[in-house]
């Protein structure tokens, strides 16, 4: 009977073990609400921009300790004269709970058609955003 439990407790201790020296980690962090908006203050929420605009992107952070990150990767998924799926631009930030604004603008116009902007949780896709260019 001992030996069936050794068999049984060693697999999940080695489990446990191997999530610690993994650095495996726990988090309640989520992003519960995002969108874009025509202003930093995404106050102006929309999925349509005009070919000068500033793109934003607003992610609400929640019940995030002090080292999430959170990571914007804007993409020109079908856009004229662009290669498809044409990633444009990523960044990230280091926050806790917050409204984090991710922007993205142009020199020149923005070439129509279809646009996304994928946000990352630690490292993980969390939300797709799509938007268009007319």
């Amino acid at each position: 009977m001992k030996g069936r439990k050794f068999l049984i407790l060693f697999p999940l201790l080695a489990l446990v073990l191997t999530s610690l020296a993994c650095g495996g980690s726990f988090t309640t962090a989520n992003i519960p609400e995002a969108w874009m908006s025509t202003d930093e203050a995404g106050s102006n929420r929309t999925s349509v921009f005009t070919q000068d605009a500033v793109f934003y992107a607003q992610v609400q952070l929640k019940n995030a300790p002090d080292d999430t990150t959170v990571k914007a990767v804007w993409t020109a998924v079908s856009a004229e004269g662009v290669d498809p799926n044409f990633v444009i631009d990523e960044t990230e930030f280091t926050s806790s709970d917050d409204l984090i604004h991710f922007s993205l603008s142009n020199d020149q116009l923005w070439p129509p058609g279809q646009y996304q902007v994928e946000i990352f949780l630690n490292g993980s896709l969390d939300k797709t955003l799509t938007f268009s260019v007319q």
